[in-house]
């Protein structure tokens, strides 16, 4: 199979394979062809012609398929214009020939078609070089298309479109022929001819003028009549013809036309034109006979949304200028048709023309107009509003009743009304807060004229009017408690007038509504205002008859709007509410039978209104307040209802006694009962299941309803893939909302709100722009049917089985067409039980249920209407799945199989083949496997029936259904069903457009079975993808988009199983064109499908994107908008045009992904798109950037936008240029985007350094650092942070709180000590000015206070000055917190100014934390010297010579006394609102300092993400003025303080701030621990740690210290709360702070002990024995665990350790898995905790009694002699690491400790001194396994054991023995380092005071180190360490002459004095002598010229004893003085130079 890859097709590779692969090798040859022809070398071509046009031409005699012959079309013309054209018109003769022949057979057809195709395609590409063929062709095609058949006509005449197309104005001769033969065909029969003649005329008006001059209204009308039984797809197309030939006779696009001087019609003519379609559809001007005898029929459906569309085009084509200029006609033209009597016949006619015109306003206003030119539409929508407003007042105020026609206005009025008001809301909604200057703006009144509809005299009206309210408070949320409260005092005062109780209650209930939508909310006074005035309405109800109606529906109407506003709120209202419910319904049985008695036809409208009603809010509190339904609300409610089920079964006998108009108030009570009775649990109700059932059984077999009235809900119960065959896919489609109206269920898609009022404050379904309710007839309906699902779960079996029987009965009973009506609702109610059933896990019940069930469905399924058959199918799947029965399932499969077998007719053919389908999609592969053979076998059969395009359908959706389901079970069936496939895609007429869907489906679910082996290289898995690849590539090229959306889809799952066999370069360029698609469902596909590629390949992707713009220049027949900005410019302009959720999110997706991957390579490019749109404000109010260089920069930009429009403008029309600048929410999310770029550039630290980015870019032009777009950023963040639009605002806050996070510390290069962000100070301050303005909202100034504390703590600005712009905005909102609570006038809810408040005092407590630690660092830094700029070091003292060092601390310290109150109420607040719920009632009941107590759940919120910074800096003020003391101070006079006696004031003020700080330290403690104890684990770290600062800095003040201490508990606790923390929090620097409160806790436990002990030692002077032991541990030595300090903090302690160290861990040691580790180097971090951890474990013992620490101190010493062993590891430069100084300073604490002393423990303390020294021995043993032992420290430890605890260790032979082993080993080390520091410790050793220690160290080791020393003369020093070693040498020896007594002194200095001499050099040598040597001849010289005077007898006595050494001496001392003085001077500083090497150790431990 593989391909021949030349140019010619391999006929003997073709020979050899079977018969029914040929068509495809067929194909993929022309597909390669189709490739190579374009890029393949001329010449090659030239020499192949002949042969290759022979081959092709063979080919159309071959009978190919639809996508073969446009292919081969394709390639034959290509091959034409590439190579020569001379035997063109030889071709074109015999594709003429082909087309005359007289052969009808359908076995000629392909081959007629195929050459039909090859002559439109040979036009299409060389148009006038065929220049005179043309009239003969044309006529030839025009006459065959006279006798062909449907395909054939559509073939040619899309034929003769390109041939018009390629010609262009040449052929004007034939246009009058084709018009006049292709007209006709408008209306024929086939849909797909008439899709055909729509693009074959479009294409022909481009150069007949006739069309649109003379021919205009015959044109017109043709396409109306087109319309008439159209489908969607023929509507699209004649929409298209009908809107651009409109457009074309308006504004003609010909220069033709200026030359002819042809009448142009104007805009009145042509409007007029289009409105009669739209009101008398098809049949022309005159009315015809006929249809007065149908009494004025209406319109059709499909007339009127075709013409609909229609004007959308023709608005479009226009474009956006156009419709500006001429909005105010154009909107009053479409008013006016809805106002046209015609176009209003009933109701429902109504709401459809309404829909149709609300629809064309969206669709143009809402995409063509900027926010500008919108704005100026609001204008004239209002003036229109209230045009009609005065005309209806004047009809309603005329009483003399003169004006008879006036009712009729009125009643058309509220159409007109409720599309103006509609589209007003939905105008202003798209605007957001954009829209406030059409609010504002005085003279436009928006608010008075939509405010002055809610009186007029028809529901409908005031409905959309209050809905038009809702829209404005939710785009502008502070106008919603103003009309609330404005809403509210209209009803008090027009209490009498019907209309107005009606209209402002409906308002007022809107814009309840809405408050979900505004997230700040309204004050919670308005829920009591809502409700006094709903009460006052329902107890005045009665009071006058004329308004009882009204009022008692408003009053409802307004709890039930109530009820929105959530459980936090209405909990208030709660007992007043059950008690309202209480009361409207009877009480009991006798009552209600006496109510039946009473009241006429009025009272009873009244009260079943007020039941409805309270029904209705009852409903709304079920589904919005579901935390308040506890088992006694429940039980209560269940009352009335009850109640009002046993009411439904008097109604009838009502109805009968009172009349019908009853009928309607009836419906709306049961309604609201089935709504409510939905929502509760079917427990409560099991009692009255019977009577409930009969009533919903009644409801939907419509009983007693004479009307056909089907529900609405079949399409939703069925599954959604199931639309291809019941074709709802068109609620996929843009034109959703108006193609509604033809889906054949009752009323379908005439939802209004007027159907029911309550819809106006519920939430708006997802998808919809405004509620739309339906008729009240379908809506009992589909309210019964949704019930029956929830109770049938619950009901016994018998009566499952009676309902059943009875529904057949039903069934059988209806005829005609209300069979069909009740079969469908049965069948959705059946649907809804199955999957009710399913949902509960319950079974459907024994064998008759089953049967009586199947019967049912069973007999659906060979209905002929095709939604019942899905809806039997559906039912099938579902029963088998409730079921779940292997048996059941075999008999349902076996009788679909049985039947398919037997039955021919097309009916039960689909609709058993569908239960097949069904049966697989819900039992699954495993549970269906057995059949799957049998299945597939039957579809595969039936999918072939090329005789019945249904039945193909229906096959293969069944097929595509079971593949799925099947999963890997299918594998085997693949090869067969992909060549299935394959062939009927090849087959099957375009025109089939189902079929091509079904497969597109089947090919998706195939490649997804075979998965990821299509990566695979194997024979069969290549021709599987070839096959697949194939398959997508015809879907591609098929001509609709639905197809077209399947193929991209396959190719998705194609590139995510195996992406290498995708190819992106076309699929790419292919995906973008589609783009701009017409259709939603295509973009859709397009958009996921980049989605995806983007996530792997954003790079590639954009490369051929930016391709495609490159080639556009080819073929313009495609307008794409890929300009220099590539497809990432394309995607955010459809951001704008798009409103599908899903789209918009995948566009986002795809943006995002991009982002990520190339942002940080393409900075420039990215931040450019996101400043262009950006910068696109089109406010007229907005704000002026103060800059200078903005307005050259403009100023060049309007020039290359000058060029750019003057270019684009040529070839093109300039709808494809977007007009419209960006809208908000693109902008907000440019703004995000920017954030994101930010963040994403974090990794490379050179896009935060400027110095660094300009060397970087000095090396790399092309390279890019974010750092040079500084100046680009910020202008960004200041653009978005002024805006009107106030998402936008935020996003540009968070963008600039970011920047200057990210920037505050770069350094300026050119100016040091100065930072980069500076010369920004005044952008910054202008950027965060206006968010302080008053009528800002609060949740924007609360992200402002944030932005101000970054900008006041980054440490930018050092002058105070300059601060003080942006210090200044804060005082003003301090000063507003401290108005308190009673602020003069709230627009939203208390909970808002919580969030204002405390984001202020955060704000304040993140300046004075940085203040603080700037003071302290000021303090703790000497003052130094003025530093010259060149050696400024970092930027921790970046401003210390500017800033004097409390400069920040001054700003906040005027506002510290005010502040700290109020940090402190703070935290008050919210160490209350942490407590557990159980202690509720303890919380105040009016609230806490800056929360209500009604809005305590969002406030706790507010509260939880700022207390953190408050609770440090409340920390820093208590310890900096000592809790507080000094304010105490100032209250007390100062007279008393120091007057000596202290008077009763006094005392009392120290005893309350005793109380004060005691009351302090517990809030303090209560909320860190609180915390502490459970940090939720999505808190920021920077929490947990401002947590742990506070502790320290708290417990760092005496007074804390105190108090912790003599409340041991508390201390126990929070050291238990840290350990838990430390087990769930790793940073290291948490763990550091812990151990730093750690540290603090055992001080102040050890400054207590103290205090006590002095105390103790007071008291009991005299008595020594009997003192009890203080401390832990007392007598016993035993620690309580839970109580005891000391045991809290060893096990925090050994936490960290043996986190850090395991190897502590013994129990780690001695498991058998244990590999010893080598000792690793810790980490910095690791290692200062360690140390840390140390130092505070060797302070433990203090805090023990005697015998309590000898409980602990084995452990502790074990501890910190393992961490030295651990960490005592040799370092390059010989440094000590911080943990080994802690340690050996934690074992210096230990062994000095005063326990030593204390009688009766003498034995246990040496026990432990030499078990500590012993542990020290054992881990200092010279190891292989450590040959990085450090062995000084080691010395260092034994040294420290030794003379510490002298006493305990002399004698103990062992240890000594082990000591003088280690000594004598460094003494021999290799290391000159460790000779020197082991001398050293031998000098302190040597001269211990103890001799008996001393002594036998000297005699042991003396004679070794005097050895060492002597042979120093053969190996002089040859490093500064070396020598270092051999001075302390002899350092020890002198001191030990020194020692040694005066006999003994001779025989001492006779070892020192020869060694030295011996290091004398002689006088020759010394010249020569390396460096080091010298020194050592001069430290030998100055120590024997020292010596001598110390000892002259002893030193005589050795220098005469050998002569030589004097006459060494003597030379030396003489060449010493012969020097010159210089050198002498020079001499003597030499030794002091080398002696600086001698080593200090960090931390002196003896």
């Amino acid at each position: 199979m593989e391909l021949a890859h030349s140019l010619l097709l391999n006929e003997e590779a073709l020979a050899q394979i079977t018969e029914a692969k040929r068509p495809v090798f067929i194909f993929e040859w022309l597909r390669f062809l189709d490739k190579v022809l374009v890029t393949a070398n001329r010449v090659d071509v030239k020499e192949k012609q002949k042969k290759l046009v022979e081959q092709l031409t063979g080919l159309i005699s071959s009978a190919p398929g639809p996508p073969t012959r446009k292919l081969l079309a394709k390639n034959l013309a290509t091959l034409y214009s590439i190579g020569d054209t001379f035997t063109v018109f030889q071709t074109l003769d015999k594709c003429n020939e082909i087309i005359k022949s007289k052969d009808d057979t359908p076995a000629y057809l392909p081959t007629k078609l195929a050459a039909v195709a090859c002559v439109g395609a040979f036009y299409d590409k060389m148009g006038r070089m065929l220049g005179s063929s043309f009239p003969d062709t044309i006529n030839n095609m025009l006459k065959a298309l006279k006798s062909a058949e449907s395909q054939g006509r559509g073939e040619i005449l899309l034929s003769l479109q390109k041939v018009l197309c390629g010609l262009g104005g040449a052929a004007a001769s034939c246009h009058r022929d084709i018009y006049k033969n292709a007209r006709s065909l408008l209306t024929d029969r086939s849909m797909a001819v008439r899709c055909a003649v729509a693009k074959c005329l479009l294409e022909l008006q481009n150069e007949a003028v006739f069309m649109w001059t003379t021919e205009l209204e015959n044109v017109a009308t043709l396409c109306y009549k087109a319309l008439e039984g159209s489908n969607y797809g023929v509507r699209v197309e004649v929409a298209k013809l009908l809107g651009t030939v409109m457009a074309t006779a308006l504004l003609p696009k010909h220069a033709s036309v200026m030359r002819q001087n042809v009448k142009r019609a104007t805009l009145e003519e042509v409007l007029e034109l289009m409105a009669t379609g739209f009101l008398r559809g098809g049949s022309g001007f005159l009315k015809s006979g006929g249809e007065m005898l149908k009494g004025g029929g209406s319109v059709s459906r499909e007339v009127r949304v075709g013409i609909t569309q229609a004007y959308v085009v023709f608005v479009t084509t226009l474009g956006g200028q156009w419709l500006e200029r001429n909005f105010a006609t154009f909107l009053s033209h479409v008013l006016d048709l809805v106002s046209h009597p015609r176009a209003t016949q009933t109701h429902v006619e109504a709401v459809y023309s309404r829909r149709c015109v609300s629809f064309m306003l969206r669709a143009t206003l809402g995409g063509l107009l900027g926010e500008k030119a919108q704005i100026a539409a609001g204008k004239e929508i209002c003036q229109a509003i209230s045009k009609q407003m005065r005309a209806v007042e004047a009809v309603v105020n005329d009483i003399s009743g003169e004006n008879k026609a006036g009712a009729a206005d009125v009643s058309a009025s509220q159409h007109v009304m409720v599309c103006a008001l509609k589209e007003l809301g939905s105008l202003v909604q798209s605007l957001s807060a954009t829209a406030s200057p059409l609010i504002q703006e005085p003279s436009i009144g928006l608010l008075e004229t939509v405010t002055s509809v809610l009186l007029h005299p028809s529901m409908a009206a005031r409905l959309a009017a209050a809905w038009c309210l809702r829209c404005v408070a939710v785009a502008l949320p502070y106008q919603l408690t103003p009309l609330l409260d404005r809403c509210a005092e209209r009803i008090n005062s027009l209490k009498s007038s019907p209309e107005a109780v009606s209209g402002y209650s409906f308002a007022m209930a809107a814009l309840l509504g809405g408050v979900h939508q505004c997230p700040l909310g309204i004050p919670h006074s308005k829920g009591k205002l809502v409700v006094s005035i709903a009460e006052d309405l329902l107890r005045t109800a009665a009071q006058n008859s004329r308004l009882s109606l009204q009022r008692t529906q408003a009053g409802w109407l307004l709890l039930g709007a109530l009820m929105t506003l959530g459980p936090s709120l209405v909990r208030y209202h709660l007992p007043k509410m059950l008690l309202l419910w209480r009361n409207v319904f009877p009480r009991s049985q006798k009552e209600l039978e006496a109510e039946k008695a009473r009241g006429d036809a009025f009272t009873w409208q009244v009260t079943l209104e007020g039941r409805a009603g309270a029904l209705c809010a009852m409903r709304s509190f079920v589904a919005h307040c579901p935390e308040l339904l506890t088992e006694d609300v429940i039980r209560r409610l269940m009352t009335p209802i009850e109640c009002a089920m046993t009411m439904m079964s008097h109604v009838p006998a009502i109805i009968k006694v009172h009349g019908a108009h009853l009928k309607a108030s009836a419906a709306m009570v049961r309604l609201r009962l089935y709504d409510i009775l939905a929502l509760l649990p079917p427990k409560t109700y099991e009692g009255s299941f019977n009577a409930l059932l009969r009533e919903l059984v009644a409801e939907f077999t419509l009983t007693d309803n004479s009307a056909n009235t089907t529900t609405s809900l079949l399409r939703s119960l069925c599954h959604y893939d199931d639309s291809v065959l019941m074709g709802s896919w068109l609620q996929e489609t843009d034109h959703k909302c108006i193609e509604d109206q033809l889906q054949p269920n009752s009323a379908s898609g005439s939802g209004a709100l007027e159907h029911d009022p309550s819809s106006i404050y519920l939430r708006v379904p997802v998808g919809e722009a405004i509620p739309g309710p339906l008729p009240l007839g379908v809506s009992v309906i589909d309210a019964s049917v949704a019930l029956f699902g929830v109770v049938f779960p619950h009901v016994s079996s018998k009566h499952r089985l009676q309902m059943l029987d009875h529904f057949a009965e039903c069934i059988k009973q209806a005829k005609g067409v209300r069979q069909q009506a009740v079969q469908l609702n049965i069948f959705t109610a059946v649907l809804s039980a199955l999957k009710g059933l399913a949902e509960n896990k319950s079974t459907l019940g024994p064998e008759e249920v089953r049967k009586s069930a199947l019967a049912l469905v069973m007999g659906a399924l060979d209905n002929p209407n095709p939604i019942l058959r899905c809806a039997a199918g559906e039912a099938l799947g579902r029963m088998a799945q409730v079921v779940g029965e292997a048996t059941f399932i075999a008999r349902m499969a076996q009788t679909s199989f049985d039947k398919l077998k037997s039955a021919r007719d097309v009916v039960s053919r689909t609709g058993h083949s569908l239960a097949l389908g069904c049966l697989h999609r819900y039992v699954g592969g495993i549970g269906s496997g057995q059949h799957l053979k049998t299945s597939v076998s039957i579809l595969l059969a039936l999918a072939q029936d090329g005789s019945s395009h249904e039945v193909q359908t229906w096959a293969l959706h069944s097929l595509a259904l079971i593949v799925d389901s099947s999963g890997p079970m299918y594998r085997g069936y693949v090869e067969p069903t992909l060549s299935l496939v394959l062939t009927l895609l090849l087959t099957v007429p375009p025109s089939h457009i189902e079929v091509h869907q079904c497969l597109g489906r089947c090919l998706g679910a195939l490649i997804t079975t075979v998965g990821p082996e299509l990566q695979g290289n194997g024979a069969t898995i290549s021709t599987i993808r070839s096959s697949c690849l194939v398959g997508c590539a015809i879907m591609q090229d098929h001509s609709d988009s639905l197809v077209q959306a399947a193929a991209i889809s396959c190719l998705q799952q194609l590139h995510m199983f195996a992406p290498r066999h995708v190819n992106l370069s076309s699929l790419v360029p292919c995906l973008c064109v589609h783009l701009c698609s017409p259709h939603l469902l295509l973009r859709r596909a397009a958009v996921a499908c980049l989605r995806q590629l983007a996530q792997r390949e954003a790079a590639e992707v954009c490369e051929y994107a930016m391709s495609l713009a490159k080639r556009g220049g080819d073929n313009n027949t495609i307008h794409l908008n890929i300009t220099e900005t590539g497809l990432e410019g394309v995607l955010f302009g459809m951001l704008d045009r798009e409103t599908d959720r899903k789209l918009c999110s995948d566009i986002h997706d795809t943006l995002g992904h991009m982002l990520s991957s190339l942002a940080v390579e393409k900075l420039s490019h990215w931040l450019k798109l996101c400043k262009d749109v950006l910068a696109a404000t089109t406010d007229v109010g907005a704000p002026v950037v103060v800059e200078v260089e903005k307005d050259e920069e403009d100023s060049e930009k309007k020039d290359e936008m000058d060029d750019d429009s003057m270019f684009t403008g040529l070839g093109e029309d300039d709808k494809s240029k977007p007009s419209v600048a960006p809208r908000w929410v693109t902008r907000v999310f440019a703004a995000d985007c920017l954030c994101r770029i930010i963040l994403l550039c974090e990794n490379d630290k050179a896009h935060f350094d400027l110095a660094a980015a300009r060397s970087a870019q000095a090396k790399n032009p092309k390279g890019d650092q974010l750092v040079l777009h500084l100046s680009d950023l910020i202008r960004m963040a200041f653009m978005a942070a002024t805006d009107h639009s106030n998402q936008l605002r935020m996003a540009g806050l968070q963008a600039l709180e970011d920047i200057i996070k990210k920037f505050a510390s770069v350094p300026e290069p050119e100016f040091p000590g100065h930072v980069i962000l500076e010369q920004y100070q005044a952008n910054v301050g202008a950027a965060l000015r206006p968010a302080f303005s008053p009528d800002t909202p609060s949740d924007i100034t609360a992200k402002a206070c944030q932005v101000c504390s970054t900008w006041i703590g980054s440490g930018v600005v050092s002058d105070l000055n300059d601060l003080r712009r942006v210090h200044n905005l804060l005082v003003s909102s301090l000063d507003k917190v401290q108005a308190g609570k009673g602020s003069s006038s709230q627009l939203y809810s208390e909970s808002a100014t919580t969030m204002e408040k405390l984001a202020v005092l955060k704000a304040w407590a993140e300046v004075y934390v940085v203040a603080m630690n700037i003071k302290k660092d000021a303090e703790s830094k000497p003052a130094k010297p003025v530093q010259s700029g060149e050696d400024y070091d970092d930027e921790d003292d970046m401003g210390a010579d500017v800033l004097p060092p409390d400069s920040l601390i001054t700003l906040v310290q005027p506002e510290l006394p005010s502040l700290s109150r109020l940090w402190l109420a703070m935290l008050r607040d919210y160490a209350l609102l942490t407590l557990p719920a159980e202690f509720s009632s303890q919380l105040p009941p009016d609230g806490g300092a800056f929360y209500t107590p009604e809005t305590i759940d969002t406030a706790r919120l507010h509260y939880r993400s700022s207390w953190a910074p408050v609770l440090h800096a409340v920390a820093l003020w208590l310890s900096s003025t000592e809790f507080g003391a000094a304010e105490e101070k100032e209250d007390v006079p100062s007279a008393l303080s120091k007057a000596p006696a202290i008077s009763q004031a006094a005392s009392s003020t120290t005893k309350s701030f005793e109380k004060s700080v005691k009351d302090r330290m517990h809030l303090m403690l209560g909320v860190s621990i609180e915390f502490l104890c459970f940090p939720r684990p999505e808190e920021p770290i920077h929490n947990v740690m401002s947590c742990l600062h506070a502790l320290f800095t708290l417990l760092a003040s005496p007074c804390a210290k105190i108090h912790i201490a003599e409340d041991q508990l508390l201390a126990v606790e929070l050291l238990n709360v840290l350990h838990r923390l430390l087990l769930t929090r790793d940073p290291p620097a948490v763990q550091l702070q812990v151990t730093a409160v750690v540290q603090e806790t055992i001080r102040a436990a050890q400054d207590h002990l103290q205090r006590q002990k002095a105390g103790k030692g007071k008291e009991e002077e005299g008595e020594k024995d009997s003192q009890p032991s203080l401390g832990e541990g007392a007598d016993t030595g035993e620690l309580v665990p839970g109580k005891s300090l000391v045991f809290a903090a060893m096990e925090l302690l050994v936490f960290i350790l043996v986190r850090h160290l395991p190897q502590l861990n013994a129990r780690v040691k001695e498991s058998p898995s244990h590999v010893p580790l080598r000792p690793q180097r810790l980490p910095e971090e690791s290692a200062r905790l360690v140390a840390n951890t140390v130092s505070i474990l060797a302070e433990l013992p203090s805090l023990c009694s005697p015998a309590g620490s000898m409980t602990i101190l084995p452990t502790v010493l074990f501890l910190i002699t393992g961490v030295l062993r651990e960490t005592a590891l040799k370092t390059a430069d010989n440094s000590v690491p911080v943990t080994v100084t802690a340690a050996l300073q934690g074992i210096k604490t230990i062994i000095t400790s005063p326990l030593a002393r204390v009688e009766g423990m003498q034995t246990q303390w040496s026990g432990l001194v030499r078990s500590g020294l012993a542990s020290v021995l054992e881990n200092s043993q010279p190891e292989e396994s450590r040959p990085d032992m450090d062995e000084v420290s080691m010395l260092t430890a034994i040294t420290l054991f030794l003379l510490s605890a002298s006493n305990e260790l002399v004698g103990v032979m062992v240890l000594q023995k082990g000591c003088m082993d280690r000594f004598r080993n460094a003494l021999n080390s290799s290391d000159p380092w460790v000779q020197a520091r082991c001398y050293q410790l031998l000098l302190s050793v040597f001269q211990h005071s103890s001799r008996a220690l001393s002594t036998p160290y000297i005699h042991a080791l003396a004679p070794l180190m005097v050895e060492k020393l002597k042979a120093v003369e053969r190996s002089r020093p040859g490093t500064a360490a070396e020598l270092q070693a051999v001075q302390e040498g002899i350092r020890v020896l002198e001191n030990l002459v020194g020692m040694g007594e005066e006999q003994n002194r001779v025989q001492l200095l006779a070892l020192l004095v020869p060694t030295l001499i011996s290091y004398l050099l002689d006088e020759n040598a010394i010249s020569s002598a390396p460096q080091v040597s010298r020194a050592l001849h001069e430290f030998a010289l100055q120590n024997l010229m020292r010596i001598g005077p110390l000892y002259p007898a002893a030193f005589k006595t050795v220098i005469g004893a050998a002569p030589e050494l004097k006459i060494r001496l003597e030379s030396a001392i003489l060449a010493n003085q012969a020097s010159s003085r210089a050198k002498a001077a020079a001499r003597l500083a030499q030794p002091q130079v080398q002696a600086a090497p001698t080593i200090k150790l960090k931390t002196n431990f003896f």
